[in-house]
């Protein structure tokens, strides 16, 4: 059974599923939750209920990675998962039905976060038709730039999806214009430089992060990387659209299995409430 979340807006041209969630928050008054997921972790039906877990306990939008086997953003934490999901044979088509089955039993955005080559190999179209026949929003590509993105923009509007790109602290005005104008759904803001993990601080590098994506025009940034616990995501909410959690729920569902996803779901939405709404 579906979650009580329902849509806003009416699918169509331009129209966003991860813009839509994020709005639904904001129109709560508060930043919406954003929860990653590597696919295949411990197992691919483990994925898909602790993804749906998720979802019923305060997370808006859900990030579902593709294992892969030469990471570059990933910490120790992650990088562990996706081994294990490598060995025990997970398949990239396997994406769709994690995808498929978060999407059937809740409201969730559901988007694939992925490194390039991936999505390169089985064909950006195929890839990109498969992800829109499961309910996917979108793509969340982290080392893929919009200079080298031609093909992607191009069947991301065809197929009505969601297109994800990252910003950093080192990032120019000039590439974060770019960047903002390449991204729908929303612009991924990384609070610091470096691997995924969680952090006992998130810095002020990521406030001055999302100030700069806004300022050239972002109308949703979501901070990611360090974040993993109420409080951080509580500090992160004053200022930004989204917050990002990915390491501490992977370490729960690896500890703990689903009910420790949800536990810990569930402690980590009371954060999201802007003080100032």
């Amino acid at each position: 059974m579906k979650t009580s979340q329902t849509e806003t807006g009416q699918a169509g041209p331009g129209y966003s599923k991860a813009a839509a969630a994020i709005d639904r928050a904001r129109s709560e008054g508060r930043a919406a939750l954003i929860g990653y997921l590597p696919a295949g972790f411990p197992d691919v039906r483990t994925t898909i209920d602790a993804g749906i877990a998720m979802a019923r306990n305060g997370v808006d939008l859900i990030e579902i990675g593709i294992p892969y086997s030469d990471p570059v953003m990933d910490g120790r934490v992650i990088q562990d998962a996706t081994v294990e999901a490598l060995n025990k044979g997970f398949a990239v088509s396997q994406i769709f039905d994690v995808v498929e089955g978060i999407t059937r039993e809740t409201d969730a955005a559901v988007l694939v976060m992925t490194y390039w080559n991936p999505v390169m190999r089985m064909g950006v179209r195929e890839f990109a038709g498969r992800l829109a026949a499961a309910g996917g929003a979108g793509l969340i590509t982290p080392d893929l730039i919009p200079d080298e993105a031609a093909e992607w923009l191009e069947v991301s509007d065809e197929f009505g999806l969601d297109r994800v790109f990252l910003v950093a602290p080192s990032t120019s005005p000039e590439r974060m214009q770019r960047t903002v104008s390449a991204s729908r759904g929303f612009v991924y803001a990384v609070s610091v430089m470096g691997v995924t993990g969680a952090r006992t601080s998130v810095g002020a590098a990521a406030r001055a992060v999302v100030d700069a994506a806004h300022a050239a025009g972002a109308e949703r940034a979501c901070v990611g990387l360090g974040v993993s616990t109420a409080g951080q995501v509580a500090e992160i909410a004053e200022y930004a659209d989204g917050v990002i959690v990915g390491t501490a729920l992977v370490a729960a569902l690896r500890d703990g299995g689903v009910p420790a996803v949800a536990a810990l779901t569930k402690e980590l939405s009371t954060g999201t409430g802007k003080k100032s709404a």
